[in-house]
Parts: C-alpha cells; sequence; structure tokens
C-alpha cells in the first residue's frame, strides 16, 4: 500500500496541532469579552470584529504556533515512516534519509544532511525568539 505526500501532511498536521493550540489557548483565554463590545459598539460587523480586533491578537501566538509545530514536523520520524511508505523523491523525510546514510557508511553525508537540519532548527528558533519579543514589545506599549 502506498500513500501519498497528503497523507504525510495529514500526519504531521496531528502531531504538530498540540502545540499550535498550546500557544493560541492562553491568547484566547485572555482574551476580554469587552473588546468584542466595543467593536460591536462601534458598528464593526463580527466579520470586522475578527479581521481588525481579535486577528491581530492571535497573529503572534499562531506564527509561534506554526513554527514550533513545522520544527516539530521537521524532525519527525516515527509516524511519518508508518504513512509514507518512502518513495524516492515523492515522501523521504530528513531523519529517515540521515538514517539510510549511516547504514550505508555514508557518514559525510549523513553529517551533512544533520548539519542542514540543525541550522534549520536554530534558524526556527531564532524566528520565534524575535516572534516572541516582538509580542512582548508590542504588549508592553
Amino acid at each position: 500500500m502506498s500513500f501519498t505526500p497528503l497523507g504525510v501532511f495529514v500526519a504531521l498536521t496531528f502531531i504538530g496541532l498540540p502545540f499550535v493550540v498550546r500557544t493560541v489557548q492562553p491568547v484566547l483565554e485572555d482574551l476580554h469579552k469587552e473588546i468584542e463590545e466595543a467593536a460591536a459598539t462601534l458598528g464593526a460587523n463580527r466579520w470586522q470584529t475578527f479581521t481588525k480586533v481579535i486577528f491581530p491578537i492571535l497573529t503572534p501566538a499562531l506564527l509561534t504556533g506554526f513554527a514550533l509545530a513545522f520544527a516539530r514536523a521537521l524532525g519527525e520520524y516515527g509516524s511519518v515512516i508508518f504513512i509514507a511508505g518512502n518513495m524516492p523523491m515523492v515522501s523521504e523525510i530528513t531523519p529517515l534519509l540521515i538514517i539510510t546514510k549511516l547504514e550505508q557508511y555514508d557518514y559525510q553525508g549523513a553529517t551533512a544532511i544533520a548539519c542542514v537540519m540543525l541550522v534549520a532548527a536554530f534558524v526556527l528558533l531564532l524566528a520565534i525568539n524575535a516572534l516572541q519579543a516582538w509580542t512582548r514589545a508590542r504588549q508592553g506599549r
């Protein structure tokens, strides 16, 4: 049985979804009902309230959650191996490529792939920290 990359996407969505929920939930809990009521008082409909009031407040948390989910999916091994089927150039994943290189005694190739993943992880951590600093500065006005 062979699965498409859509199956891999669905698996990684379920793996990464908790990261998005855990970053968005506290923001939603801290969102006061008075903000929505004030927007309605000023004549905003529900769509305008969402796009102009609620979504800008949620944007940093959403971006952080998606960055964390992407970082988690980048290193995911278990669920994708069972679903993807390791079809060359279709559903190969980086951790599996590293293991394949190690089994072939290609230590330089495995190291190169691991270094690229390490740099990607550092870039994601830097982006998440910058986003959190931007959020703190924005809330501290």
